[in-house]
């Protein structure tokens, strides 16, 4: 319990001190002291997004895959528990899907003058919210226990299948207001090349790992929360 404990309070520290850093770090033209950031062109000050926003879609795609991996062993399997599995984490990817969302809109109003152009990446991500909105309407349509983790299996990993292509590939190969589409005279995107300065580096990973685990602190949380829920209601019948 105490390891556990020390595990939460390392991981709320973690995630403070990125926050603070991403936020509070002084961006300036000619960096000179460790903890200033280059000013990107285009993005300017906006750019600390970089520090949100692309965690968030990567925990997306994390929780997503989890889903679709959960989902092959339960039909290799027939154990209820890893269809358990596979909706819990397809439920936290769609919630961290929509804070990506959120937090892309944001960016997107104080860039673009709007919180919503149906910019292709804007696109991709709107029809990955479609496709897990339906995954739970279908799981909420079907009574039987069986049937309903055999088909939400099956429908989470076609869907897991799309998810890498919807968040990273198709807005990359279509033109868009997104840094980093097709045409974009500034090249690809400093996250995507990893042109960043060391200091700019190690916040943004460091971002990235705090995410994670936290995917992971939720997901474990969520599973024991789903079994007690479930046991109790077989205690009732």
């Amino acid at each position: 319990m105490t390891k556990y404990f020390i595990a939460k309070v390392g991981l709320v520290v973690w995630l403070t001190l990125v926050i603070v850093a991403g936020i509070a770090m002084p961006m300036v033209p000619a960096p000179s002291k460790w903890y200033e950031l280059p000013i990107i062109p285009a993005l300017e000050d906006k750019a600390r997004i970089i520090f949100f926003h692309v965690p968030m879609s990567w925990t997306t795609l994390v929780a997503f895959v989890a889903s679709m991996v959960y989902g092959i062993m339960y039909l290799k399997t027939k154990k209820l528990d890893y269809d358990l599995r596979s909706v819990s984490a397809a439920g936290l990817g769609t919630m961290f899907c929509i804070l990506a969302t959120v937090t892309g809109s944001i960016w997107a109003k104080f860039n673009w003058g709007s919180f919503w152009n149906w910019d292709p990446r804007e696109t991709s991500i709107f029809v990955l919210l479609l496709i897990y909105g339906a995954y739970f309407a279908l799981r909420s349509a079907i009574d039987v226990e069986e049937k309903r983790a055999t088909l939400s299996a099956v429908y989470a990993i076609i869907a897991g299948v799309t998810a890498p292509f919807f968040i990273f590939v198709m807005p990359r190969i279509m033109t868009g207001l997104h840094p980093g589409a097709k045409g974009d005279e500034s090249g690809s995107t400093p996250v995507a090349q990893l042109h960043m300065p060391p200091n700019m580096r190690v916040v943004f990973f460091a971002s990235i790992i705090g995410f994670t685990i936290l995917y992971f602190w939720m997901f474990n949380i969520k599973i024991r929360s789903a079994r007690l829920e479930t046991e109790s209601q077989y205690a009732q019948e």
